[in-house]
């Protein structure tokens, strides 16, 4: 399960929470313009936008989680077990493997609404990226500084949904996932006036109690409520420390603890990693489950003409700053 989210300060940050029970050796990649991206039923694309993000580390190929481009254009793939449904090859339209889907959108397109046209043309069709590393059930969450959607492949086609939001979780659907935040319009960030009766004198006994039915539980349906309430309630300047600062808090809102989610096998989901995208300056925050520090990778100082795929294997070894 994992949690995606936008914020905008004077910059655009786009990030997400990776939870899962293992790790696949991940690692931040940055793929240049001129890196061949090899497609399985497509022409490949041998030069576009170079991207930097968080790709599983098991293979040469860039099997981003998430990624945005030098454009700012961002893309995060979230589980999407029991809904998501990829198809046959159908010819006259652009077959794209859902492990591709991430560098074929970022690699040629600079907003959303660039990308709303290119959807038009594909079909996210049932191609594994090898026997040992099959399809993983996914839907996106794709932003720009000025709009977010989800895209969600489903057996009656392919949705695309405007999201005012700017959040994503898991299932069920996003339109279920929006739907329900009307079951929390009470909410608030302020005291709330006794609204129970005006026959009994309720106490404010403590601070905070306008956020009271907030859920609080791990389920994607809870976290989707608690991170757009966290996110759209939130208050931070526009600096960039206090803007990623704020970002990673948001996230905190949703994180998970190992122990806390048992998925059987004495494996336990937890948030294997958190980042942050500044989409306008390029550089790419991350931070792990081991290693509450955050580091960071700016792609513009690399060679963007490259034809090679750099990768930088996450730091997780705890960073303590002992002061005395």
């Amino acid at each position: 399960m994992c949690t995606s989210i936008t914020y905008v300060t004077k910059d655009h940050y786009f990030g997400r929470n990776f939870d899962y029970e293992i790790s696949y050796n991940e690692v931040v990649a940055i793929t240049p313009r001129n890196y061949i991206l090899d497609f399985r039923k497509i022409e490949n694309l041998n030069t576009y936008y170079a991207m930097i993000g968080i790709a599983a580390g098991i293979a040469d190929y860039p099997l981003y989680y998430d990624a945005m481009n030098e454009k700012g254009l961002c893309m995060a793939g979230l589980n999407f077990a029991g809904y998501a449904y990829y198809n046959e090859y159908e010819e006259g339209k652009e077959n794209v493997s859902p492990f591709e889907f991430i560098p074929y959108i970022l690699g040629q397109c600079t907003t959303v609404d660039e990308a709303k046209k290119l959807l038009n043309t594909i079909n996210l069709v049932n191609i594994n990226f090898s026997d040992d590393l099959p399809l993983s059930p996914l839907h996106w969450l794709l932003a720009d500084k000025e709009k977010s959607i989800v895209i969600e492949s489903m057996e009656d086609g392919l949705h695309i949904y405007d999201n005012p939001v700017g959040v994503l979780t898991n299932n069920p659907s996003f339109d279920y996932q929006l739907f329900n935040l009307n079951n929390y319009r009470a909410l608030s960030n302020m005291t709330p006036k006794n609204n129970f009766s005006n026959q009994v004198d309720l106490e404010v006994y403590s601070r905070g109690m306008g956020g009271i039915g907030l859920p609080g539980d791990l389920s994607s349906t809870s976290r989707f409520v608690r991170a757009a309430f966290a996110k759209l309630n939130s208050v931070s300047g526009n600096s960039e420390d206090e803007s990623i600062s704020q970002f990673f808090h948001i996230l905190g809102a949703v994180e998970q603890q190992r122990g806390l989610c048992d998925v059987g096998d004495e494996k336990y989901e937890y948030t294997v990693y958190s980042s942050c995208c500044n989409a306008d300056k390029g550089i790419y925050y991350y931070r792990t489950y081991e290693n509450s520090q955050i580091t960071a990778l700016d792609m513009f100082k690399e060679d963007l003409e490259s034809n090679q795929i750099v990768k930088y294997p996450l730091v997780e070894k705890q960073q303590i700053n002992y002061a005395n």
